[in-house]
């Protein structure tokens, strides 16, 4: 090891950095390992950041492209170069001065026998397995052929057409496994003593499904394991185990158990301890049965770890932060004890500021013409919540009424209510609840209260709305609901389990009727259906902005800026184009006549008709989406079809997320290969196609979104926070949901561009290939990195503009120690943006000016540009401030 290893990242002042001054998020996969990493080490260091921030490292399935199918918690994944080649990256991060943060997955594991050790003990040895209190099983369910067992969901087709066809072979015990049973890709333990002796001496004769006595013996046989092998299509309504969402092949893992817990978090410490990682991101930490006291336990383990490091590698308090989505009102506990959230908050607050309020009654008024359906965002979430718990969440919805019911039974003034009322009032309350969950099954005593406060407000507006609907009976039932989820009792009572049992289901079912669903059914405008957003919410005023800023600064200063992620529905820079269409709602509705009008005669072609809000909803991810340099894309039909490869996949999964025509487990597929030939059918006719009118409307609008994208850079990279970029996104980001957004960056293109040295005129003037938008991010993260007291905790205030412009204008203070930066930028500007540049003209600034404080003269250098302004009076004029660059990061002389 390198002496050189054991350095710091330094501040100014020699101190060691203790938290992350900016990361940069990494997808590790097969195709892009710890080795490839450490390869754009010195990309990301000259960019700026201090800490690389990667996804899942733990163990996970074979070809994982994301981690979260994690397979084992106490190794690093040998696919991404191991133990070693983490070891090596830190190193090398190390010697550019950069630490690294690691994603964990505390909430779920893969249900995979074949790969998950601790899963298969349990399947081999029930509830006898040192392993079975790690998973959330129901040993006792209401089934009571599944007493004892786990059911297992993967079989293609029905459990005894399964033996019949002969899928399931038994395997005998070799000097490489013993005895099992193959069912394709998966392996299948059986369980001690469960083979019959005749087996061992026969062969797999014995259990040949190929005929009637071949088969009894196998049948027997799979009667006599801990586990049931059953159709996949039972799972929504039949399993006895929690999973993550609805995902059937997650398995939940029960954090609450002190030895589970150790288990899982092990390596992570270990890793921490010895200084190869400075902090962990928490993934869908509401997935877990105590959200809060799992954070406390983290908390306390991280600093005890942290005190045991290498003096050199001192670190006083890990950062850790989770992933967590705050409704509208909702804030983070501080009982928590965490740095704050991983950033959707902030993405939905800084794009909401960037839109313009006066459009949302056009674009609604759009949307309402077009798909036919005037119902507002709330409405389509209440609807897609009950269509879950009817069809998708089935066995948890299902689940939680029996208990509820079992609850009821138990004493004289409630055993009269029955399951039916029961269940009609835990469906009215769960399609009512307005925020991910809450967080009852915290300890009294440990509750900060105003968030326990914040919890019994919530509930009593959520039981208000369910009881509107509900006859006599079904309202005694919300009631007693109530009463058991504010109960303080035991967590392994039955009103304690049950408590758990309903809060675990709120949040996946908000995650899937919120962003699963109801966003791929409402499209007023798609750049506010955003992970974390309302989209009920078109825009934020900045004085709204600037006071959630400012109590950010106060609640939770060191908290992760998102404006990309691995799970956004559409790229940073796709959304801030679109937020034009809030500015020009007119033009846009022109723009999406024409393009109907145009299109009516192919629609006649097709033997199913895309639904009119599908089509327009597609209209709007085309412009989201149009390749910034590419001006005459639809010219070329070879040229367009990235493009509609993209599109395509993301308009098949919208349509299975909808659930309206099909889903992901019964696609219709005659739906979907309409809306495919649709989608091409507007590329015919080259220059003069519809798939051309609606690039030429893109690129009408580009240089408004670009403007946009600056301003959410600039904003992100100085406000109170810690900012984090998501590979590649200092570049132009125009991508798609998932699997889209983890395409892997170009860095030689980029790490060529980061050196260009052209300088800002150059990069304006050639803006649509994405190094103004580099240099930006490359230049921003420099002066945090020689302020960084004044941007890691300096006071926040808004600026007041005065004149012609002043809602173009939005601009804030950061001030520590008599230093003092300003940020600046332009926004709503497509009304006067340069038509060729992604800035308002000079001259049209006029006399507009930005108020900086006491009336004396004072004097201000651009961070950026080095430009050098003075503010007579204590007024900034705008015209000087952003004659070259639609942004600004002034900063005050001595």
């Amino acid at each position: 090891m390198r002496a050189r290893r054991g350095t710091r990242a330094m501040m100014p002042d020699g101190a060691p950095q203790a938290l992350p001054r900016a990361t940069a998020r990494l997808q590790l996969h097969g195709g892009f390992t710890f080795a490839d990493a450490a390869a754009v080490v010195g990309y990301y260091a000259a960019l700026g950041v201090s800490h690389l921030y990667l996804s899942p490292i733990c163990g996970a399935r074979p070809g994982s492209t994301h981690g979260y199918d994690v397979t084992d918690f106490t190794a690093v994944r040998a696919e991404l170069g191991g133990e070693p080649g983490l070891k090596a990256l830190a190193a090398r991060a190390r010697d550019a001065g950069l630490g690294l943060i690691v994603d964990i997955v505390p909430n779920h594991m893969a249900a995979d026998p074949t790969h998950n050790g601790w899963w298969r003990d349990v399947l081999a040895h029930g509830r006898g397995s040192p392993c079975a209190a790690t998973f959330d099983i129901d040993w006792t369910p209401r089934d009571p052929a599944l007493h004892g067992k786990v059911l297992l969901p993967i079989l293609g087709q029905s459990y005894w057409d399964t033996v019949v066809a002969g899928e399931l072979r038994w395997v005998p015990a070799s000097d490489d496994a013993p005895a099992h049973l193959r069912y394709f890709d998966h392996t299948l333990p059986l369980a001690p003593g469960s083979v019959d002796a005749e087996a061992e001496r026969d062969g797999p004769a014995w259990y040949d499904a190929t005929h009637a006595d071949g088969r009894g013996r196998l049948h027997a046989l799979l009667e006599r394991q801990h586990y049931r092998l059953a159709w996949w299509r039972t799972a929504a309504a039949a399993q006895n185990w929690r999973r993550f969402f609805e995902i059937s092949d997650l398995v939940g893992v029960r954090e609450e158990d002190e030895r589970v817990f150790d288990a899982v978090h092990a390596l992570v410490l270990r890793l921490l301890r010895e200084g190869w990682i400075d902090g962990v991101r928490v993934d869908h930490v509401d997935g877990l049965a105590d959200p809060a006291g799992y954070c406390r336990r983290l908390r306390a383990e991280l600093d005890r770890h942290a005190a045991a490091r290498p003096p050199t590698l001192r670190l006083e308090r890990p950062w850790l932060v989770v992933e967590k989505i705050l409704g509208p009102r909702e804030r983070l506990a501080p009982d928590w004890q965490v740095h704050g959230t991983t950033g959707y908050d902030f993405m939905d607050e800084v794009a909401a500021v960037l839109h313009d309020g006066d459009g949302e009654a056009p674009l609604e008024a759009l949307w309402a013409t077009v798909s036919g359906d005037a119902r507002g965002f709330p409405e389509h979430v209440e609807a897609a919540r009950r269509q879950l718990l009817e069809r998708h969440l089935v066995t948890e919805f299902e689940g939680a009424a029996a208990c509820l019911r079992d609850c009821a039974e138990q004493e004289p003034g409630t055993r009269d209510l029955t399951r039916a009322a029961l269940r009609r009032a835990l469906a009215a309350l769960m399609a009512a609840v307005p925020v991910y969950r809450s967080y009852f099954d915290a300890r009294p005593a440990e509750r900060d209260a105003a968030a326990a406060h914040a919890d019994d407000a919530m509930l009593e507006q959520a039981m208000l709305a369910a009881r509107a609907g509900l006859a006599p009976d079904e309202a005694v039932a919300l009631a007693f609901i109530g009463g058991c989820l504010r109960t303080a009792a035991p967590a392994d009572s039955e009103t304690g389990a049950l408590r758990r049992r309903l809060q675990q289901l709120m949040p996946a079912l908000a995650a899937k009727a919120g962003e699963d669903t109801a966003f791929y059914r409402y499209g007023r405008l798609l750049s506010r259906n955003e992970v974390g957003s309302d989209p009920a919410r078109l825009a934020m005023p900045p004085a709204q902005f600037h006071a959630r800023m400012a109590a950010r600064r106060l609640a939770c200063p060191h908290a992760m800026l998102a404006t990309a992620t691995h799970d956004h529905k559409r790229g940073e820079d796709a959304r801030m184009r679109l937020a034009v269409l809030s500015e020009v709602p007119r033009a846009w509705a022109d723009a999406v006549a024409a393009w109907e009008a145009a299109s009516a005669g192919l629609l006649a072609t097709l033997p199913q008709t895309p639904d009119p809000g599908d089509r327009l909803m597609l209209y709007q991810t085309l412009v989201g989406a149009w390749p910034m340099e590419d001006l005459s894309l639809a010219d070329d039909a070879g040229a367009a079809q990235p493009l509609l490869e993209r599109v395509g996949a993301w308009q098949r999964k919208a349509i299975r997320e909808a659930k309206r025509h099909g889903n992901w487990t019964c696609p219709d597929t005659d739906y979907e290969a309409a809306c495919e030939a649709w989608l091409r059918g507007l590329a015919a006719g080259g220059a003069g196609s519809v798939l051309a009118q609606i690039g030429q409307f893109a690129q009408r609008i580009a240089a408004a979104g670009a403007l946009n994208s600056l301003a959410q850079v600039l904003v992100q990279l100085t406000a109170p926070g810690i900012p984090d970029r998501y590979q590649g996104c200092e570049g132009w980001d125009l991508s798609l949901v998932d699997p889209d957004n983890r395409r892997p960056p170009d860095y030689a293109r980029l790490q060529a561009r980061l050196s260009c040295s052209a300088g800002w005129a150059h990069w304006l003037a050639h803006w649509r290939d994405g190094r103004i938008k580099q240099q930006l991010v490359r230049q921003v993260l420099a002066v945090r990195r020689a302020h960084a007291a004044l941007f890691a905790d300096g006071q926040y205030s808004m600026l007041a503009a005065q004149g012609t412009l002043v809602p173009q204008v939005l601009a804030f203070a950061r001030s520590a120690d008599g230093r003092q930066a300003i940020t600046v930028v332009t926004r709503l500007a497509a009304a006067r943006v340069d038509p060729a540049l992604p800035r308002i003209p000079q001259s049209a600034w006029g006399d507009t000016t930005l108020n900086v404080g006491a009336p004396q003269p004072s004097r201000w250098t651009d961070a950026l540009t080095g430009h050098v302004i003075d503010a007579p009076m204590g007024r900034l004029r705008l015209r000087e401030v952003l004659g070259g660059l639609p942004v600004a990061l002034l900063l005050r002389e001595p």
